[in-house]
């Protein structure tokens, strides 16, 4: 095991507040370290999960895992996606004092990354870090209220020198850098409190949903994928569509929840605890109707709550499938998440479970004839 996986891994299953299987899974992932292009942990954690669910597991060229559940060589291919890579940064340069300057991977806002810890992965190991914050005590009026840009923020590691931070700590441009936010529980338990819930909620859905179909197998052959890079351009949902060429894709993600103070409807509507979400519209796909009306449908058949979003930002993995080759019916489907993009976020126990049932009924529903139809327009 990595040293950084070891560490992070010995700490969060130490501490695990609820004791069942898949709420130490959620939590495992949370706490993995794996920004954009340096997936290698969360990696090794899908293909230990994966592994006793699938007939072959292989990687695509940018380090996509996907794991393959075969019905037989004809049936339809239904592709099921997850993003594995979470907001992070990279070592730019480090100052002549020791300090580690820093370029951003994913959609950061500035305010989110001050006075915050962060682990840097080095050659020697794992590093703990901080980013910097002037004092109150000297700052003037107008530094009080102007926001800092990430240009100007640095990350303090404790180092005595640029040679220090790169002899005794083992720092090098181009290490990667995540958050340390560690998982909890909150309230009466049904709340999970983590950071990188996007994606490593729908790489969860994506175990779970494999492990049910095991002892109740579909159709189809079912390519579960683990991507990379999907916060930096949606990078591995693409190189792996060319490789697995769907018939149909399943996007896996976390949503946008908009129950909080400071959120207006207008601008999303999903809720924690209200059930699994199907997103309508964001900037990267609009679902394919047919696929979507067969997931209503569905959903109210088998009595699982589901909402909505319609967003006007955004952008999913799903965009890829939908325009691999000649183009296949495409959704996403999305735990509710509170404050995505920073270093803590909130999901609700109920909501993730609610969308691998419906995941699950989803594809134990498509076949070729289903699929045939999904994919025709009139």
């Amino acid at each position: 095991m990595r040293p950084l996986l070891a560490a992070l891994m010995a700490a969060a299953i130490a501490s695990a507040a609820d004791p069942d299987r898949t709420a130490r899974l959620l939590e495992e992932l949370s706490n993995a370290f794996g920004p954009s292009g340096y997936e290698e942990d969360v990696r090794a954690i899908m293909r230990r999960e994966l592994a006793p669910f699938s007939d072959s597991l292989e990687t695509d060229g940018l380090g996509s895992l996907i794991a393959v559940s075969k019905k037989s060589p004809d049936a339809p291919r239904v592709m099921m996606a997850a993003h594995m890579d979470e907001l992070g940064m990279i070592v730019r340069y480090i100052t002549p004092e020791g300090y580690l300057k820093f370029v951003t991977l994913g959609g950061w806002l500035d305010q989110g990354l001050i006075n915050q810890r962060y682990w840097v992965k080095t050659r020697k190991g794992p590093v703990l870090g901080v980013t910097g914050l002037k004092t109150p005590h000297v700052m003037t009026g107008d530094e009080r209220t102007r926001l800092k840009l990430r240009d100007e923020i640095f990350i303090d590691i404790g180092a005595k020198s640029k040679a220090d931070a790169e002899q005794r700590f083992g720092v090098r441009p181009g290490d990667p850098i995540a958050p340390d936010s560690k998982f909890t529980t909150m309230g009466d338990g049904s709340l999970y409190l983590g950071k990188a819930w996007d994606d490593r909620v729908g790489c969860a859905v994506i175990v779970e949903v494999m492990r049910k179909l095991k002892s109740s197998p579909a159709n189809v052959n079912v390519y579960a994928v683990a991507t990379v890079q999907e916060e930096i351009g949606l990078r591995g949902a693409q190189t792996s569509s060319h490789l697995v060429k769907p018939d149909i894709g399943i996007s896996l993600e976390s949503g946008v929840a908009s129950d909080y103070p400071g959120i207006r409807q207008e601008e999303a509507q999903e809720r924690l605890g209200a059930g699994a979400s199907m997103f309508l519209h964001d900037s990267s796909m609009i679902p394919t109707l047919s696929f979507r009306d067969f997931v209503i449908d569905l959903a109210k058949a088998r009595a699982i709550p589901l909402q909505f979003n319609v967003l006007s930002g955004y952008g999913e993995d799903g965009a890829e499938m939908q325009k691999s080759y000649s183009g296949i019916p495409a959704v996403n489907i999305t735990v509710p998440t509170r404050y995505l993009h920073n270093h803590n976020g909130i999901i609700a126990r109920s909501d993730f479970d609610h969308v691998v049932n419906l995941v699950t009924a989803l594809i134990q529903q498509l076949d070729k004839p289903t699929i045939d139809k999904l994919k025709r327009f009139n």
